[in-house]
């Protein structure tokens, strides 16, 4: 079981993450949903294609573009589609 925490609070847990570049991708439907605010943010990736973002809240606290998918990528990064990464902060391990 991968888990992704902030603040405290799990923000997406799942025994089927895919690993890529270091970072596990959770389906979408383990996020829990009321954490997550959408963002303006984007980015491009030779490979995978165009990312969008989220930002993480708990508690008052926001972590901006905390969280990210591809939801049109490139043939190569199929295996990521409706599945979301996390960075800045967010801590992603195993659940013991």
């Amino acid at each position: 079981m991968v888990r992704a925490v902030w603040n405290g609070v799990v923000l997406a847990e799942s025994e089927d993450t895919v690993l890529v570049e270091g970072n596990h991708y959770f389906p979408a439907e383990a996020l829990n949903r009321e954490y997550f605010r959408p963002s303006d943010t984007t980015t491009v990736c030779s490979w995978k294609g165009t990312a969008r973002y989220w930002t993480v809240a708990v508690d008052g606290a926001e972590n901006p573009d905390a969280a990210w998918f591809y939801p049109e990528p490139k043939p190569e990064a199929e295996h990521v589609r409706d599945r979301v990464a996390f960075w800045r902060g967010v801590d992603v391990g195993t659940a013991e």
